[in-house]
């Protein structure tokens, strides 16, 4: 038996963390060098790549004219378009462009997906994104993010309408977010995990920072807009009664999605963005927002739900279909069910 050292030995435990990017942790995961796995990993590193950019603007932007504030047009959805939105959706648009790897970029910001002519007869993918969200942080300096999604394609989509991307959460390959806060995290999962990368600025890589998270059953945290309490439905109202009426509650919400899921995913807890007896459908987008992360809470042992269905059941009508979305501790993901169960059965 050899007496030598193996290189995990050799290296000391911050230089073995510091090697451990995320194309090579994707690799890792997959455990195979075949060409998906080697897409999957590229993919990885391009979505870096966008988040690199963004958060070196980010960084910059009172610096810079035309860098915060409103453009003064509208999007698909009809709210007002912030100068970042604009450009953190090009960077996404230039940094896939010419990868080879997606034919298609669907954004939350665009009206129908942006194609790539060049890439069809190569890229089998298509990227699904929120840009930055939580925009209307932005000129008060607090956190923001981006979602992002990936996808298989399937079929020709001759037509140019994507009909094959309206299918359940369960079909994504991978997903994830980008928080842009005092570090730039990556959170992602393949289906195996969900897996926590730091941007090391002095390396110009995002480096391994935790494996494997896990929501826990139960959190003290409850994240939803209480003012539009006289809104919601009735079993909505009852529960924020219920956790008023209770002690162990904590109420914590930034208006930015992505970094109040982040601090449930990481310390337990709730998050709520329920229709309204007006909009019943909610605010938050299907495909490029609750998707996604209703993916990370399940492989991170939480639940997604919609109030009253397994969120990662529901099949979008439409590339901008809209969904209630409650998130987080399965133990409180269930108590706001209840609440709805309840309240069907009067």
């Amino acid at each position: 038996m050899s007496n030598v050292p193996t290189a995990a030995q050799t290296l000391g435990p911050s230089l073995q963390r510091d090697c451990i990017t995320l194309s090579r942790h994707v690799l890792d995961q997959l455990q195979t060098f075949a060409p998906e796995a080697q897409d999957l990993s590229a993919l990885m590193s391009r979505i870096g790549l966008a988040a690199k950019l963004i958060a070196r603007h980010l960084s910059r932007a009172g610096l810079m004219e035309n860098a915060l504030g409103f453009t003064g047009s509208t999007n698909v959805q009809g709210e007002a378009v912030k100068q970042m939105d604009v450009y953190a959706n090009q960077v996404f648009i230039s940094v896939f462009e010419r990868s080879g790897l997606v034919c298609r970029l669907a954004s939350e910001e665009m009206e129908q997906p942006y194609y790539i002519p060049e890439n069809c007869p190569i890229g089998r993918y298509t990227l699904l994104y929120d840009p930055v969200d939580g925009s209307s942080n932005l000129d008060v300096n607090l956190n923001v993010g981006s979602i992002f999604s990936v996808r298989r394609q399937q079929g020709d989509d001759l037509d140019g309408q994507a009909q094959d991307l309206l299918q359940n959460g369960h079909q994504q390959l991978l997903a994830g977010y980008v928080l842009y806060g005092p570090s730039t995290v990556l959170v992602y999962s393949l289906g195996r995990g969900v897996h926590l990368f730091t941007l090391d600025p002095s390396l110009g890589e995002f480096i391994l920072a935790a494996e494997n998270l896990r929501i826990p059953e139960h959190g003290p945290v409850y994240s939803v807009n209480e003012g539009n309490f006289w809104q919601w439905e009735d079993p909505v109202r009852e529960y924020i009664r219920y956790v008023h009426r209770h002690e162990g509650y904590t109420a914590r919400y930034s208006g930015a999605l992505v970094g109040d899921f982040h601090r449930i995913l990481l310390e337990g807890g709730v998050f709520l963005y329920p229709g309204t007896k007006k909009k019943p459908e909610g605010k938050l987008r299907l495909l490029y927002e609750t998707a996604p992360l209703g993916f990370l809470a399940a492989q991170a042992g939480g639940r997604a739900s919609t109030g009253t269905q397994d969120l990662l059941d529901v099949v979008p009508s439409h590339l901008h279909a809209r969904a209630p979305f409650v998130a987080g501790s399965p133990e409180d993901v269930a108590l706001v069910e209840s609440f709805y169960a309840e309240s069907c059965s009067l």
